[in-house]
């Protein structure tokens, strides 16, 4: 069953695909050493080939750590721990040529351990204790809650492991406690891995979504044609060619940013970024006229949300209008924070936006994170001719909890 679940996990890696399947194939493998191992106790007495089965038993234990900890995170110097898993496979291998019993031997096919026969049981131990201290190190960031899931992991293999010196010993067991432990543990394992390869993958896309946004936003077109009003302004109005440029290079700078940006950022920081945007595109077009009405911008909102709105505005609504006006509020509305963007533009269907490309991409785009990532919701009213009004509703009690977790 594990099987068919990684090899149907679209969320693993090639590599680590490898590592589990092999992890799989070993722990089986294990198994059936505990069922062989029975069978040439009690059925068929084999002394040679019962050792072999042994020496594999305890040669593949800490291997199995060892692949785990490679999918983790690999020591600086693993060929250290690599070196330590194959002198204990030469250790147990001493159980076929010597009579002293170092390690472990079978004299009138009963089991009796030697001087180095913990020699796996420590390694074992070293290793499952190094893993956990690189899960936790390496997964710092994730809920303590799932945190207790290799914890438990290793208390559960070191119980099974004092089970089986109290019990394992005893003629006609079939199964150990510890491959018990390590078959459960493998299936832990894997379900909380796979939480973190989701948990990272949903990362990557975000941020490739906010690169997406970015490229977006710096279109060839504004960038020449904002440098083309620069220029222009230096030969008519020196100080205002200067406060502009400056503007646009702060513009440019927080589009930057927001790459490596929190998902959230307060609104009026996102209102500042959207002043910038509209001071060029009103030197560009004179008739176009920008109003703030803010009364409430105490609450955070996911960056690059109401300029894209706004520039939507401006270049799809009112641009080439006499009286074209764009006005942005914001006001607190008991449990809601509400953002508007409403112009007197040509306006659009909206039920046509899916249908769009580049269009109405960026209202796609806000509608989606803003949902996401504060839980909130996005209402378009528009039809040809008469304007648009977009509006953002933001629940007020996500963003105190968002504060109270970061506090």
């Amino acid at each position: 069953g594990l099987t068919c679940a990684i090899l149907a996990d679209g969320y693993l890696g090639k590599r680590n695909r490898r590592i589990m399947l092999l992890i799989v194939v070993l722990c089986a493998r294990a198994a059936l050493v505990d069922g062989l191992g029975y069978l040439l106790e009690t059925r068929i007495v084999n002394v040679p080939l019962r050792t072999w089965n042994a020496i594999v038993g305890y040669s593949i234990r800490p291997l199995i750590i060892m692949l785990f900890l490679s999918i983790v995170g690999m020591p600086r110097r693993k060929w250290l721990f690599w070196a330590l898993i194959g002198v204990n496979a030469l250790i147990y291998l001493t159980a076929l040529f010597t009579s002293s019993r170092i390690c472990f031997g079978f004299p009138n096919n009963y089991f009796y351990r030697g001087r180095l026969g913990y020699s796996s049981h420590i390694l074992c131990g070293i290793l499952l204790a190094y893993l956990l201290f690189q899960t936790i190190r390496e997964y710092k960031r994730v809920k303590r809650s799932e945190m207790w899931i290799p914890v438990w992991n290793a208390l559960l293999v070191v119980t099974a492991v004092v089970l089986d010196s109290a019990v394992f010993t005893q003629k006609g067991t079939t199964v150990s406690f510890t491959t018990i432990s390590m078959v459960a543990c493998t299936l832990f394992f894997y379900i909380w891995l796979h939480l973190q390869f989701v948990r990272e993958h949903e990362q990557a896309l975000r941020a490739e979504q906010r690169v997406q946004i970015m490229m977006t936003q710096i279109q060839p077109h504004f960038l020449f044609n904002a440098l083309n009003t620069i220029r222009a302004l230096y030969a008519k109005d020196p100080p205002l060619a200067d406060k502009t440029l400056e503007g646009f290079s702060a513009y440019l700078r927080q589009n930057l940013d927001s790459l490596n940006g929190t998902e959230l950022i307060p609104f009026s920081k996102e209102l500042e970024h959207t002043r910038l945007y509209t001071d060029i595109e009103t030197l560009r077009f004179p008739d176009i006229r920008m109003e703030y009405r803010i009364e409430d911008a105490d609450f955070q909102i996911p960056v690059l949300t109401v300029q894209p709105l706004v520039e939507n505005a401006i270049r799809h609504g009112v641009r080439g209008r006499e009286d074209g006006c764009v006005t942005v509020s914001a006001v607190r509305e008991g449990e809601l924070h509400r953002v508007t963007i409403e112009d007197n533009g040509a306006g659009f269907d909206p039920e046509q936006i899916s249908s769009f490309d580049e269009t109405h991409i960026g209202l796609k785009n806000v509608k989606s994170r803003l949902e996401q990532l504060c839980g909130g919701t996005m209402q378009v009213q528009s039809s040809p001719g008469n304007g648009t009004c977009v509006t953002l509703l933001i629940p007020a009690a996500a963003q105190k909890q968002k504060k109270e977790k970061q506090e």
